[in-house]
């Protein structure tokens, strides 16, 4: 165990865990995506799109296909349209915890 001599409530799959969804959510664009969805159940990428300032579809598609990939999101196909929601709730635990950090750049 990493932290055998310290009590903590990190545990080794805790710290992977965390440290995963650390490294899918690395970007700027995906944290926005996560909370947008975190406030909608379910948008599509023209959606996800303009609710972000116009963003790009292309590389909006290629950042919600990596979050799918990894199990981040979800998606259903409703008619024409794809609709991508949160599926792994607990990375909003992860976001909650950097808008409360005290950490000042």
């Amino acid at each position: 165990m990493l932290m055998e001599n310290m009590e903590s409530t990190l545990t080794d799959h805790k710290l992977e865990a965390v440290a995963f969804v650390l490294k899918t959510i690395a970007h700027p664009t995906r944290i926005a995506i996560i909370t947008l969805l975190r406030k909608n159940s379910k948008l599509s990428v023209n959606e996800i799109c303009e609710n972000l300032g116009g963003l790009d579809q292309s590389l909006t598609s290629h950042h919600l296909s990596n979050m799918k990939l990894k199990g981040v999101l979800g998606s259903k196909k409703e008619g024409r349209n794809m609709y991508y929601f949160l599926k792994l709730e607990e990375v909003t635990g992860v976001i909650d915890c950097i808008e409360n950090c005290k950490v000042n750049f």
